[in-house]
């Protein structure tokens, strides 16, 4: 039987982070049901705290869907961890996402603290929340830098006061992926009570190994990949939902599964593209516009014979309609042959030679051709004959 990876998404609150892409209440709710068609088991919703309009935002998100647990963020301090279960009061399904750092650059220079004093404030802060939510998950942050010795003494020591979850987050992008994937196996093999928590993984993009570090965490052990539509976040960004997801789904031997309807990734890409404001790049795996493009003729002719020679996984698998041939003048005969039938233009083998220099000469000049452009091309064609 394959084993289920929890998707926790926090579009709505790490993803939201990035400058100028916040959302008002209307907008996250449309957000929030859109996650919950796509089937994610876990939305964290917000930071209630940080503003009176993140707290009204989880109390509506919370209203409005009934599927997935609805996880509000905190600090461990007794006053957001009180903010957050009033904002939850009417999630049907509640989680409290509490923690402190575990790095020493944080507990020396964020906390001006001590191992000790800060492993006894994350310790107070899951015991006061799980008096108001059973669900509990504790961040160690930074954990991606920290001492595995101490960060297992950390984990150990939430798990026996409740936690329920633990997430270990690679907050600074830094890790390499074999690195992280230790981790993970490290707490697994040293911290005695690890089978009464799932092990969560939270990573950044700033050395663009988000998406590895989430995998290697999983295969690892970890049972919950905390991520994004479109990778969004702070700084480079978080893991990608679409990849963690379609790697999953692609690579049958890891013997892993999900509960995400991946044929409304592409849809939801879009939404969270709209409202954000915020482009997807071109070439972005699973969801640019590029994903799925051929413009290589070698590529093209490839493609065009057998769609795996050039693709791993199917566009309609993501919700994209069909690939597409583009055409520049790095294309041959096999793509342009194949596009002016879809224009409903059938050429023969002499047709297709006479008219590829043409195109050729055109495709120097606009770089792209269109559908428009491919029936000029063909009409200046038919004038070239009819003038001889």
């Amino acid at each position: 039987m394959k084993r289920n990876i929890q998707i926790f998404d926090t579009t709505l609150r790490d993803g939201e982070q990035v400058p100028g892409c916040q959302l008002n209440t209307d907008e996250k709710i449309i957000v929030a049901k859109a996650l919950e068609e796509l089937g994610v088991d876990i939305i964290e919703a917000g930071f209630p705290v940080s503003s009176p309009g993140d707290f009204n935002s989880v109390v509506e998100i919370s209203k409005a869907v009934t599927k997935p647990v609805i996880c509000a963020l905190t600090r461990a301090i007794n006053t957001d961890i009180d903010s957050a279960a009033q904002a939850l009061k009417f999630a049907k399904h509640p989680r409290i996402h509490t923690g402190i750092g575990s790095s020493d650059i944080h507990i020396n220079h964020k906390f001006k603290s001590s191992r000790e004093k800060v492993l006894e404030q994350g310790i107070a802060a899951v015991k006061y929340a799980k008096k108001l939510v059973n669900d509990i998950e504790f961040y160690a942050e930074d954990a991606g830098r920290a001492d595995n010795v101490f960060l297992a003494q950390m984990i150990e020591a939430v798990i026996k006061a409740g936690a329920t979850v633990v997430n270990i987050p690679d907050t600074t992008g830094y890790c390499l992926p074999w690195e992280y994937g230790e981790k993970i196996k490290f707490l697994i093999d040293n911290v005695p009570n690890i089978d009464k928590a799932v092990i969560s993984v939270h990573c950044h993009n700033d050395l663009g190994l988000a998406t590895a570090n989430s995998i290697a965490g999983i295969t690892n052990g970890a049972g919950q990949i905390e991520c994004t539509i479109n990778g969004i976040g702070e700084r480079a960004g978080n893991t990608s939902l679409e990849e963690c997801v379609m790697i999953i789904k692609s690579h049958h031997n890891l013997n892993l599964t999900t509960g995400i309807d991946s044929t409304k990734i592409f849809g939801i890409s879009k939404l969270i593209s709209k409202l954000m404001r915020m482009p997807v790049q071109p070439n972005k795996a699973i969801v640019g516009a590029n994903a799925f493009a051929h413009s290589s003729g070698i590529h093209q002719d490839g493609f065009l014979k057998h769609r795996d020679t050039y693709e791993c996984i199917n566009p309609a698998d993501v919700g994209v309609d069909a690939s597409s041939i583009v055409l520049t003048a790095r294309s041959g005969r096999a793509a342009l042959h194949f596009r002016f039938s879809q224009v409903g233009i059938k050429l023969s083998s002499e047709e297709l030679d006479a008219i590829y220099p043409i195109f050729l000469e055109e495709a120097d000049k606009l770089k792209l051709i269109t559908d428009e452009n491919l029936l000029e091309i063909f009409e200046k064609r038919g004038l070239m004959i009819s003038s001889k």
